[in-house]
């Protein structure tokens, strides 16, 4: 287990407590990987011609690769590096706006709760977390809960 200084424990996270992760600029390159990764060719994602007489106007990126960068970005912290177990789910995600190439995004993370786990081998803390664009948007939005480790004994 490898832990940092930005390194948290479930224990220390309050309900309310915020954090905002480092930003990322989606390029065309993304999408296109994404695409070719995924095997979701949609052309709304891949087709400049189609997407531009589409409700969108252009390319969009596929909502999934946006949850992507989210949970990246989220893991750039370093917060719960070292200290986490497992992604317990995805819950109440939403596609408020498109991301298109160009976008730079971030991650307002709130703490919506935290409670030792039913086998009392760590805790889940749930999290609110909104995937922003660089112009205010909130572009998609939900709760990750998360299974943590209890802190390391000093003894």
């Amino acid at each position: 287990m490898t832990t940092t200084d930005a390194t948290r424990w479930g224990d220390e996270l309050e309900p309310g407590t915020r954090f905002t992760t480092p930003r990322r600029t989606l390029i065309d390159a993304d999408i296109a990987w994404f695409a070719g990764w995924s095997w979701d060719a949609n052309p709304v994602h891949t087709d400049a011609v189609d997407a531009a007489a589409g409700q969108f106007g252009a390319p969009i990126a596929h909502g999934v690769m946006g949850l992507s960068v989210a949970m990246g970005l989220i893991s750039r912290m370093g917060t719960f590096e070292g200290s986490s177990v497992a992604l317990l789910g995805v819950e109440e995600w939403r596609f408020t706006a498109p991301l298109r190439s160009g976008d730079t995004v971030h991650v307002e993370l709130e703490i919506l709760g935290a409670r030792l786990s039913s086998s009392s081998e760590g805790w889940v803390v749930d999290r609110k977390a909104e995937l922003i664009r660089h112009d205010g948007v909130v572009a998609q939005s939900g709760r990750i809960p998360l299974l943590m480790r209890p802190r390391p004994s000093t003894v």
